[in-house]
């Protein structure tokens, strides 16, 4: 479960800073290996948009929807172009998506804005490079969350046309899957009241031998999203006799997973053992 009293904190300290840090994340120069290209709407209605890295020449590329994390509370696309650069420097198409966040959705308004990008990403990835029938999802804290509600709850990709199965993975970083009880009031009005009204938020609860392939990083020094709900849902993958991979980082926490990805290096494999994964079930090289 997640340790909510840090939880609460970290949101409540970085919330107003989280900009500024990630900000500073982004004061280096763009790549230029890398074609961006901000500010995509694909929810007119709901004012809702993508930002999409894509390597220059990309031709039948694996692509990855990457949901950010903030606890469902903040974050901005914008605020991760470094993320979107790690990635499209690999060769990957990547799309940060916004979703609404609390208190503007819950559950259900996190997960249909999530399985909305997820689709415009199938229509339209060939525009820049990539291959549709290698869509990954990706996400990290809460938005690993989202990310494993859409590869594991069929409803929310039936919805716009799609299951789980029409992604090639999931990849979750420090992702909250099994994060029941919880006693604070935010969550409760995220996710319900009731043992049955919170039950429908909890990733893990969805496995039943139908869903893509999947990889879960995990730093074990996390205090925020602790590990054992990593080793959870990788145990209930296996029971099912799906696919799944378990990367424990000795000396990472939870933001130190994340950052691994960017700027901030760590001697961790965390974007190499991401790229195999990703060649490994989009048929690339494998590294």
């Amino acid at each position: 479960m997640i340790g909510r009293a840090l939880l609460l904190s970290f949101v409540l300290l970085l919330g107003g800073c989280r900009a500024a840090f990630f900000g500073t994340m982004n004061l280096r120069q763009p790549s230029d290996h890398v074609l961006a290209h901000r500010n995509i709407t694909y929810d007119t209605a709901l004012a809702l948009a993508v930002d999409v890295y894509s390597p220059p020449h990309a031709d039948h590329a694996p692509v990855v929807v990457y949901f950010y994390g903030g606890s469902w509370m903040t974050g901005k696309r914008s605020w991760f172009r470094w993320m979107g650069e790690a990635l499209a420097a690999q060769g990957v198409v990547t799309i940060v998506a916004d979703v609404r966040l609390w208190p503007r959705a819950r559950l259900d308004g996190f997960l249909h804005d999530g399985a909305e990008a997820v689709r415009w990403a199938h229509d339209h990835a060939t525009e820049f490079g990539g291959d549709p029938s290698h869509l990954f999802v990706m996400g990290h804290s809460s938005g690993g969350q989202i990310a494993a509600m859409l590869a594991m709850d069929k409803q929310w990709l039936a919805a716009v046309g799609m299951q789980p199965r029409d992604l090639a993975g999931f990849i979750g970083v420090a992702g909250t899957y099994d994060f029941i009880p919880f006693d604070e009031p935010e969550f409760y009005d995220m996710f319900g009241q009731t043992p049955v009204e919170e039950a429908r938020s909890q990733p893990i609860n969805f496995v039943d031998g139908d869903e893509p392939p999947a990889l879960l990083l995990q730093g074990e020094k996390d205090t925020i999203v602790y590990p054992s709900e990593a080793l959870a849902l990788e145990g209930r993958y296996v029971e099912q006799g799906e696919p799944v991979e378990l990367k424990l980082y000795p000396n990472l926490g939870h933001e130190k997973l994340l950052l691994a990805f960017g700027p901030l290096k760590s001697r961790a494999p965390v974007l190499a053992d991401t790229m195999a994964f990703i060649h490994r079930y989009s048929g690339g090289p494998s590294h």
